[in-house]
């Protein structure tokens, strides 16, 4: 559970330190901005998140891990809100649009972090994982956002992870606690 006391911190720092505008790695990044790394938005696409988030409730599903479902559906929709309750707190733009931290990288980590929790934290997966979403946040670096939009959304999203692996775990023993107790 300690990682959320590290990356929620981390993740104000530097939205704090950013919020006047490009850092010089940004601004780098923003040249590629026509070029054909536009194209790996798909990996940060709504519907890539809905079929992560499918194959989520799926997988757990079959593992009978019931408690997981309602928390894998959940967790991305309280990224969004996280996302859209801070962005105003921030107050960093880019171009007419609030930008820091980014909804689309934060919903990605989450759906990709979930997935995870589903499968079981399997070593190529984690490195699939962390494949994928070194793709979007690229692909999210070079268009709509700052690459320290996306980074500061990478801790949001393994913070709110976390929290949610937290969560599971806890009612997981709850519910065992009970049943051991009914003799069921």
């Amino acid at each position: 559970m300690g990682w959320p006391f590290v990356g929620m911190p981390l993740m104000v720092l530097l939205g704090l330190g950013v919020r006047d505008g490009a850092t010089p790695v940004d601004a780098w990044l923003q040249q590629a901005r026509s070029g054909p790394l536009g194209s790996l938005l798909f990996f940060t696409d709504y519907r890539t998140a809905q079929t992560l988030l499918a194959a989520t409730v799926t997988v757990a599903l079959l593992r009978k891990l019931w408690l997981l479902v309602p928390l894998a559906l959940a967790t991305p929709a309280l990224g969004v809100l996280s996302t859209e309750t801070l962005k105003p707190l921030f107050g960093r733009f880019k171009g007419e649009a609030l930008a820091y931290p980014s909804g689309h990288t934060t919903v990605m980590v989450v759906a990709l972090g979930m997935l995870i929790l589903a499968v079981g934290a399997r070593r190529w997966l984690v490195w699939a994982a962390v494949a994928f979403g070194a793709l979007g946040i690229i692909g999210q670096a070079v268009t709509y956002h700052y690459l320290t939009d996306a980074v500061g959304s990478v801790l949001l999203g393994t913070s709110l992870v976390c929290i949610a692996a937290v969560v599971y775990r806890s009612l997981r023993r709850r519910v065992r606690g009970t049943l051991t107790r009914l003799r069921l």
